[in-house]
């Protein structure tokens, strides 16, 4: 029980900060502590002063109650017109953050929240929002849409918060929250919390702010402190062996696996399955139902790897996530950031792992220097490590068990069964009843590893990191940035986080890749063609990007046609997996044709 002492000094720590009784009778229930550091800078600032803000903070860092509590308390409940609109990326992180307001208003039972995302009933939120809504949360494609059929007034709103605007912004959402905005009065005070901080979010701030105060916990871009940060060399065929084995040498694993897209998470994930592992998958081609299914048994523990697009990931919000597993780099550096954010929350520990090719090792010195965190390299775990890892955490699990008095009545019976055994064969004999699987799976074993030298890290640094290239291809296709990249990604099928700088013109579009692909990209889109049509990539002069570059004259693609690449994890030993006996928890016309012509080729 709580001291009258220590209930008077938490009950200070947050009154201190300016919040008015409600809220921090809220707070209690709750069972905060007391403020973390981003709320301890942004509170008193947004209670005290009528201002814009950038706030930059981690995820997990409590950033909802660094916005939440000033808005509740700046709402007048007593009015039923709308005051306060959050956006934030995801339908999963607006039920979160509506959820989380609720909780902090529950003494002011006169103040309502309301969620407004797609997936659900229109009509059944605009009913919501009409009985009265001081606060909306949405989703910026849902937003939009209502405040363009006029079931939803913002113009008169004083706040406006954009929370994880750099995910939002990534996720290609400036142009619909140029749209929202501009529904709702210049004179509101804007607000806008972010992990990092990319041009695009320097830009809307620019656009949209005045004067803004600006706190950041940390450094830009910086990662948690709490989290510790590995790296694993392999080859590309070899990469699911080695997540299994990352996953065999931590029995307690409760993590969050990181893939590019779509298809490989679901692919890793069935895998997983299929080898015995309580893994599930989330990602945009699931129905709602279904995502909502397989978080619910994750939070409920019955997952134990669940494999995630970055975008999907963005509603996840569990405690005590002891791993990231990044199966791939991400495509855009800054988003390991939120990648290494799922894990280490609330103080606690975590670890953030990368599976890395050696063509890939040189990028996590381009992260270090973003997350200003060092990385340490070590070597996948050998088949004897994983074994004497399992028995022993097999030996604990014994050792802290509750004894079940049920089986006294059988204890004559059991000791007549096993009268013929010393105690050291017993424990021999029991032991093996789960050793044994992963010996016979582990005992031929190969290495994983694969050494690298200094001049690995170097490679590309030294030859030019990147290449620029032209493809006929532009927004009379129905393309834009988002889109083209989605579709080079689909079609090049790098393997790596290779796809960057993509600018889309009238008709046609500029992207580029590493160096080191120069001839896959080439070889991908010769004789290429969609619905007929010849699609041509040719190099740029400019190979280190900007906005154009004249093209290399005469140089077309060379060489080979698509072939669908297969699931890359050799899975030598799948047969016989350990836990395979466990049980698995242009013109329009020609818009319409490459349009169509795309979503067959996603679909095959």
């Amino acid at each position: 029980m709580r001291t009258f002492a220590a209930y008077f000094i938490y009950m200070n720590k947050f009154e201190e900060l300016g919040l008015n009784a409600e809220i921090v009778n809220a707070v209690r229930d709750m069972g905060f502590e007391a403020p973390s550091e981003v709320q301890e800078k942004a509170i008193p600032v947004l209670l005290e002063q009528e201002t814009d803000l950038v706030a930059l903070a981690q995820t997990g860092t409590g950033k909802t109650a660094a916005f939440g509590f000033p808005l509740i308390q700046k709402i007048n409940p007593q009015s039923k017109q709308t005051q306060g609109l959050i956006l934030s990326p995801t339908r999963e992180l607006c039920l979160q953050i509506t959820n989380e307001l609720k909780n902090y208003a529950k003494y002011i039972p006169q103040l309502s929240t309301v969620a407004v995302y797609g997936g659900a009933s229109i009509s059944d939120q605009e009913r919501q929002v009409k009985r009265g809504a001081q606060i909306i949360v949405a989703t910026p494609g849902r937003m939009k849409d209502m405040v363009g059929r006029r079931m939803i007034d913002i113009s008169n709103i004083g706040y406006c918060v954009l929370d994880e605007a750099d995910e939002m912004l990534n996720m290609g959402f400036y142009e619909d929250i140029t749209e929202i905005l501009s529904h709702t009065p210049k004179e509101k005070k804007t607000w806008l919390f972010s992990a990092t901080m990319p041009k695009e979010v320097a830009r809307i701030a620019k656009k949209f702010m005045k004067d803004p105060q600006e706190i950041t916990v940390g450094s830009k871009n910086e990662g948690a402190k709490n989290v510790s940060h590995e790296y694993y060399i392999t080859s590309g065929r070899d990469r699911y062996q080695a997540l299994k084995r990352l996953a065999d040498a931590n029995p307690d694993i409760f993590s969050v696996i990181f893939c590019r897209t779509k298809r490989d998470t679901q692919k890793v994930a069935e895998k997983l399955i299929e080898d015995g592992y309580n893994a599930g998958a989330i990602h945009g081609d699931l129905s709602q139902n279904q995502r909502d299914l397989v978080m619910k048994s994750f939070r409920n523990r019955q997952i134990q790897m669940l494999v995630a697009t970055d975008v999907a990931a963005r509603g996840i919000d569990v405690d005590d996530i002891t791993h990231v597993i990044n199966y791939q780099l991400p495509d855009e550096i800054e988003t390991y950031t939120h990648r290494s954010g799922r894990t280490g929350r609330a103080g606690k520990s975590g670890v953030s792992m990368v599976i890395v090719t050696k063509s890939e090792v040189r990028k996590i010195k381009s992260i270090e220097r973003i997350i200003n965190q060092s990385f340490e390299q070590k070597d996948i775990p050998s088949g004897d490590e994983i074994c004497q890892v399992q028995l022993f955490h097999l030996a604990n699990d014994i050792k802290e068990t509750k004894i079940n008095h049920e089986i006294d009545q059988f204890l004559p019976q059991l000791e007549e069964i096993l009268k013929d055994f010393s105690k050291e064969e017993l424990i021999k004999k029991f032991f093996s009843v789960e050793f044994t699987r992963f010996y016979n799976y582990y005992q031929n074993a190969s290495d994983l590893n694969q050494k690298v030298s200094s001049r690995d890290y170097r490679e590309g640094e030294e030859t030019g990191d990147s290449v620029r290239y032209f493809i006929n291809v532009g927004s009379k296709d129905d393309f834009d940035w988002m889109s083209l990249k989605d579709f080079l990604k689909e079609e090049l099928d790098l393997g790596r986080d290779s796809v960057s700088r993509v600018d889309v013109k009238d008709s046609f579009s500029f992207f580029n890749t590493d160096a080191s692909e120069t001839e896959k990209v080439l070889a991908k889109f010769q004789d290429f063609q969609l619905q007929g049509r010849n699609i041509n990539v040719e190099i740029t002069k400019n190979r280190g990007g900007g906005g154009g570059g004249k093209r290399k004259s005469g140089k077309k693609g060379f060489g080979g046609k698509r072939k669908d690449k297969k699931f890359g994890g050799n899975d030598r030993n799948s047969e016989r997996s350990p836990r395979r006996s466990k049980p698995s928890g242009g013109s329009g016309g020609r818009k319409a044709n490459i349009k169509s012509s795309i979503n067959r080729r996603k679909k095959k």
